[in-house]
């Protein structure tokens, strides 16, 4: 039977009186709606991206100076992307014991928080804070890892679409809980932290046995959903732009935030339906009597499985040649692209090193031109209302890079066997053009340098956390891609301390030195203050396209067969 003629037979019929309790079961239990529940989970883990909506509240309740408020910040940026024991407990205990201590971590870390700002408790320490603020944060990777790893495993296919997507999600996540902050609270920055500390962990409870690996199944047309789901993204994407845009020029009353975060809430929930519309597409197929072609294939494959299993080793056989080798003595010998590394195997393979190398000079390239964007526009001339557009619109296309980089990706590689890395490659250089135009500014350069920093900056994650998992397989999927996470802060830490940090002081100290005047403050107002500097975030951003064209030359024959097939044939035939 054609996957056509499938999807028009389930699409004819709907659900009979006393099948609506087995299919809603089914359903609970099924891969669509586990997809729906890791985009609300995605949907809610931006906590990170808020730290600079309550910092202040922070730093004026407890008394702290903007060193002590940096210091908390780096915790929180310590805590974020440090997932590699996150992804070593996923790979050794279940999903729902995953979800569950990323909700204990994110409830027990910001409620401290809140605890401390209210005044409910003795002012504490600032390492105490830090600590707190480092648990807070380190629960994301939790959600992250859940809500990618067993999403990827199920839809192992549309890889490329769905890490898209699900990064998309987590990068609106900021701006959809502020607007729920402001349709509840008002403006309470304190409220604020309890609304973290609350709505990830509930989201994570009500769905901890819902998130779990169930493995491949096949569907009519796949891809088509994915692209419906892409269309209610964006839709999201542009109601929160265009409401973030209008309220530079005025203020929205309670109410009227009340009801955008109810259309909010809507379209996040529209995906629901399409889930519940593709569960019945699996359901009514399943229940179609088997045609003469599906009994010939079924006896073929079980044929082909009697084979196979004959040829297999024993049981003891197995035992035997586990004991013999251990993950140490088969470090070296290295499986074919696309087979299940082991982790030392994928951390010490050269294309694991390319790619980390990419990453770093790449994506803390971009990272870097994000964090100091809102210097940058002061260093123009520009006024602080300008500033936040600035940033605004840096996060709304930072959403479409991510999402638009999973999906075309896909497509080349799908259609026209174009290797993934080759996608990095050409979004590598692209950057290059917004770092340049920072470097030699011209009236409104800096608007188009922010939405091509905010696409290239966003398609990179996807790109990268999409090639580890082709290149390595998925059995240690969730470690290996936290383990890449760790070279992005490492870069910035570079590019952003020691090069653009110490370009700008030095440009300052000049202009200070020029006037005659002793530095109270370093400022520096001028094009050339950042012009060296992101004169080699280019140059090194080149350096990383660079290397992923390395990749690109080490994996096209691998990208030339067809990487899904052997997903196809351990797929679950409807």
């Amino acid at each position: 039977m054609t996957e056509e003629a499938k999807e028009s037979i389930s699409t004819k019929r709907g659900l009979r009186r006393n099948e609506i309790v087995p299919f809603t079961l089914e359903f609970l239990r099924g891969r669509w709606f586990a997809l729906f529940a890791s985009f609300l989970i995605m949907a809610s883990s931006g906590s990170v991206y808020l730290f600079g909506t309550y910092s202040n509240e922070i730093k004026t309740t407890l008394g702290y100076d903007q060193t002590t408020i940096n210091l908390l910040g780096f915790s929180k940026d310590v805590g974020a992307n440090v997932g590699i024991l996150t992804g070593l407990i996923a790979e050794t205990t279940p999903t729902w014991f995953v979800l569950l201590l990323g909700a204990a971590l994110n409830f027990g870390g910001y409620f401290m928080i809140w605890l401390a700002v209210t005044g409910k408790i003795a002012k504490p320490m600032v390492w105490q804070m830090c600590v707190y603020m480092a648990i807070g944060a380190n629960s994301q990777n939790f959600a992250n890892t859940v809500g990618v790893v067993t999403a990827v495993k199920n839809f192992p296919e549309s890889r490329g679409s769905l890490i898209g997507l699900l990064k998309g999600y987590a990068g609106l996540s900021g701006a959809i809980i502020t607007q729920v902050y402001l349709a509840v609270y008002g403006n309470d920055s304190k409220s604020l932290i309890f609304l973290i500390a609350c709505l990830p962990t509930a989201l994570s409870l009500i769905f901890i046995y819902t998130i779990r690996t169930m493995g491949p199944v096949k569907h009519p047309n796949e891809h088509r959903v994915f692209n419906q789901f892409l269309l209610l993204s964006i839709v999201l994407a542009l109601l929160l732009m265009v409401k973030t845009l209008i309220e530079r020029k005025i203020t929205f009353s309670k109410g009227t935030n009340a009801v955008i975060t109810t259309v909010l809430c809507l379209l996040l929930f529209a995906s629901l339906y399409i889930s519940i519309r593709e569960a019945l597409v699996v359901w009514n197929i399943k229940k179609q009597p088997p045609t003469a072609i599906t009994i010939e294939q079924s006896k073929s494959q079980v044929v082909e499985s009697s084979e196979e299993t004959s040829t297999k080793p024993t049981s003891s056989e197995q035992v035997d040649e586990k004991i013999e080798k251990s993950c140490f003595l088969t470090v070296f010998d290295k499986p074919e692209r696309g087979m299940d590394y082991t982790i030392l195997q994928a951390l010490t393979s050269i294309d694991m090193l390319i790619l980390l190398v990419t990453t770093i000079f790449g994506l803390g390239a971009s990272l870097t031109a994000v964090d100091n964007l809102g210097q940058i526009g002061e260093s123009l001339g520009y006024d602080n209302r300008t500033v936040t557009t600035f940033v605004s619109i840096i996060s709304i296309w930072n959403f479409f890079g991510r999402v638009f980089s999973g999906f075309v990706s896909e497509i080349l590689m799908v259609k026209y066997k174009l290797p993934r890395p080759l996608m990095m490659t050409m979004v590598l250089l692209f950057s290059c053009i917004g770092f340049l135009l920072i470097a030699f500014p011209f009236p409104g350069a800096l608007y188009i340098a922010s939405v091509i920093i905010g696409i290239t900056f966003g398609a990179q994650l996807p790109l990268i956390f999409a090639i580890i998992s082709e290149l390595f397989g998925l059995k240690y999927y969730a470690t290996l891609f936290n383990c890449a996470q760790i070279a992005s802060p490492l870069g910035s830490y570079i590019f952003k301390v020691k090069v653009t940090g110490a370009i700008y002081d030095t440009e300052a100290l000049k202009d200070v030195a020029a006037k005659g005047l002793v530095a109270k403050q370093l400022t520096c107002i001028g094009s050339h203050c950042y012009r060296l500097s992101f004169i080699i975030l280019a140059s090194v951003s080149c350096f990383g396209a660079l290397c992923s064209l390395i990749l690109v030359m080490r994996t096209r024959k691998f990208y030339q067969s067809d990487i899904y097939q052997k997903f196809r044939e351990n797929a679950d035939t409807l």
